[in-house]
């Protein structure tokens, strides 16, 4: 399956999402790709789109690995396994944690525009990404949202590597995949346009969802049911 492009997708993926119509749910966009994403089922299921703005704090030796992460209103998750493994002291967690603490609040100042981030707590988090590579993005915006007080948490995205989907799954409540092909090599090779996007887009998707009505009244949300699709 080929996606036209990330709003193409988000269409979709909206269609396999129906269950959460009506129900007290937040969509979550990954900045920057997964908010065109995120916007399109946001607005075919009348729910509210926020972005979900996390770091990951990677080791000092391997920045690529994640000893933990950071996110909105004081949220730090550490995973103390990994920094015995990798002999990290409280000075270099510190070190790191600062340096991503002021990128994170350098992205939440551009992208939120002057918006509060909608509260979490006691709702399903519905996390939108335009897809899964190694899901370590995912996992720590699985994490933050949890950290954050949402009940339920839901990683909805058109395509991911099988493994990377499967390893999800003991992270996030439900994992909703369109596809989970056998030859995964990069995201980007799933959609006909995927073009950079810029901050002003997210920016610009984020102002119209919140002057777009929330759709119908909200009951209290129960399990999805959906799981990653057959390759």
């Amino acid at each position: 399956m080929m996606f036209i492009d990330r709003r193409d997708a988000g269409r979709r993926l909206a269609g396999r999402l129906e269950d959460l119509r009506g129900r007290d749910v937040v969509i979550l966009g990954l900045p920057r790709g997964g908010v065109p994403v995120a916007f399109e089922v946001a607005r075919a299921l009348g729910l509210p789109l926020d972005v979900i703005v996390v770091r990951k704090l990677g080791m000092p030796s391997q920045p690529e690995l994640a000893m933990g992460a950071i996110g909105e209103g004081g949220v730090r998750i550490l995973n103390p396994e990994l920094q015995r493994w990798g002999d990290v002291t409280g000075g270099e967690i510190a070190a790191v944690e600062r340096r991503e603490q002021a990128e994170l609040e350098s992205r939440v100042t551009r992208l939120r525009a002057g918006r509060s981030r909608i509260p979490l707590k006691g709702r399903t988090a519905v996390i939108v990404d335009d897809g899964v590579a190694t899901g370590s993005t995912a996992r720590a915006a699985c994490q933050v949202a949890r950290a954050q007080g949402a009940s339920q948490v839901v990683l909805a995205v058109p395509v991911a590597a099988a493994e990377a989907a499967e390893s999800l799954l003991g992270i996030a409540d439900e994992v909703v995949c369109l596809q989970t092909p056998d030859s995964f090599y990069a995201v980007g090779q799933w959609y006909e346009d995927f073009s950079q996007v810029p901050d002003e887009e997210v920016v610009g998707l984020l102002k119209r969802a919140a002057q777009e009505p929330s759709g119908a009244p909200r009951q209290d949300p129960g399990p999805l049911n959906s799981v990653p699709s057959g390759r």
